[in-house]
C-alpha cells in the first residue's frame, strides 16, 4: 500500500473547478504502477523501476464536472483510464471552443505547463477514471531515468500531431468530408480501446462535434443522415453503424439530393431484384 505521504501528495494534486465538483473516488483499486501506466499510454515499459517504486493515484469525476478550468493553477497531467471527456476553449461570452475529446489512453492537461495555468478547461462528458500524473514526480522521474522521459515526449507529441491533422483538416475539407474523417477517428479509436469499430456510441453531442469541426449543429445533423440515407452509416440517436468505412475515408463531397435519391432507388430495386421471395410474402 501507497504510505500516508504518498496519499497526501497525490490528493494534493486534485484542484476540482468548485466545491459541488470535486472529484469521487472509487472504492476499488485507486493507483496504478508505472507498468500499468505505460501501457496505458503506449509507451516502452520501463525495466529500471520496481512495479512498488512509483504509483499514480486514481480520481472519479462524474458526467458534466470539470476537472480543471481556464487559469488554474497547473500541477498535474491527466491520463484517461476509462471514460469520455472534451476540452474546450470559452470566450468572454461564455461561447464554447471543443478542442479534443480525450478518451483512454488519452493525456490531457499538457497546456498549463507553459504559464503554469490552464488554457483551456476539462470537462466530463460520462464517468470517468483519470490518473493523475503529479509534474513534479514527472520531472523527477525524466532527470533519472531518461528513456521514460522521452517516452512522455513522444506522447506529447503524439496529441499534437492530433491537433495539427484537425487544424489541417479543418481548412482543407468540405463540412461533409470533416464529418467522415471524424467518424473514421472515432472509429479507429474504439479499435485502439479494444472496442467494436463497427458500432459505437456517440458521447458528445451533435452540437459538441460541431464545434469541434467548425460546423454548425443543423450541418452535423444534416450530414449524419445523408450518411445514413446512402448507406456509409447507420444512425439510431447516439448510436452510429460504420457501414462503409473506406467510403468514409475517401469522401470528398456527398452527391446532390436528387442524385442521392436516385441511387436509394436503384439499391432498393436491386436489393428487391435479389430477394423476390420477401417481396411475395409481403
Amino acid at each position: 500500500m501507497p504510505s500516508s505521504d504518498a496519499r497526501s501528495e497525490a490528493s494534493s494534486t486534485v484542484l476540482p473547478a468548485s466545491p459541488n465538483e470535486t472529484g469521487w473516488q472509487r472504492q476499488g483499486k485507486l493507483w496504478s504502477n508505472l507498468k500499468e501506466l505505460c501501457e496505458l499510454l503506449r509507451i516502452p515499459t520501463t525495466t529500471l523501476l520496481s512495479d512498488e517504486e512509483l504509483l499514480f493515484q486514481h480520481v472519479q469525476f462524474k458526467t458534466g464536472q470539470r476537472i480543471h478550468t481556464i487559469g488554474q493553477p497547473f500541477d498535474t497531467l491527466y491520463v484517461v483510464h476509462s471514460g469520455f471527456l472534451k476540452t474546450v476553449l470559452i470566450d468572454e461570452f461564455g461561447n464554447e471552443q471543443v478542442l479534443s475529446f480525450p478518451m483512454k489512453g488519452d493525456l490531457f492537461g499538457v497546456d498549463g505547463i507553459h504559464t503554469k495555468r490552464h488554457a483551456s478547461e476539462a470537462v466530463a462528458l460520462s464517468n470517468c477514471d483519470l490518473i493523475l500524473l503529479p509534474f513534479k514526480k514527472l520531472t523527477a522521474l525524466g532527470r533519472t531515468h531518461a528513456e521514460f522521459e522521452h517516452a512522455m515526449y513522444s506522447v506529447m507529441s503524439r496529441e499534437l500531431v492530433r491537433e495539427q491533422s484537425m487544424v489541417s483538416m479543418l481548412g482543407a475539407l468540405s463540412a461533409e468530408a470533416r464529418v467522415a474523417r471524424f467518424l473514421v477517428s472515432l472509429s479507429e479509436r474504439y479499435a485502439e480501446m479494444g472496442y467494436s469499430s463497427k458500432l459505437f456510441n456517440l458521447r458528445m453531442t451533435r452540437h459538441e462535434i460541431g464545434s469541434y469541426l467548425g460546423l454548425t449543429l443543423e450541418t452535423v445533423s444534416r450530414t449524419l443522415s445523408a450518411f445514413n440515407e446512402i448507406g456509409l452509416i447507420s444512425v439510431d440517436q447516439r448510436s452510429i453503424g460504420i457501414k462503409d468505412i473506406e467510403a468514409l475515408k475517401t469522401l470528398r463531397r456527398l452527391p446532390p439530393s436528387s442524385s442521392r435519391a436516385k441511387q436509394l432507388a436503384a439499391r432498393k430495386q436491386k436489393a428487391a431484384a435479389a430477394n423476390p421471395s420477401h417481396i411475395a410474402s409481403a
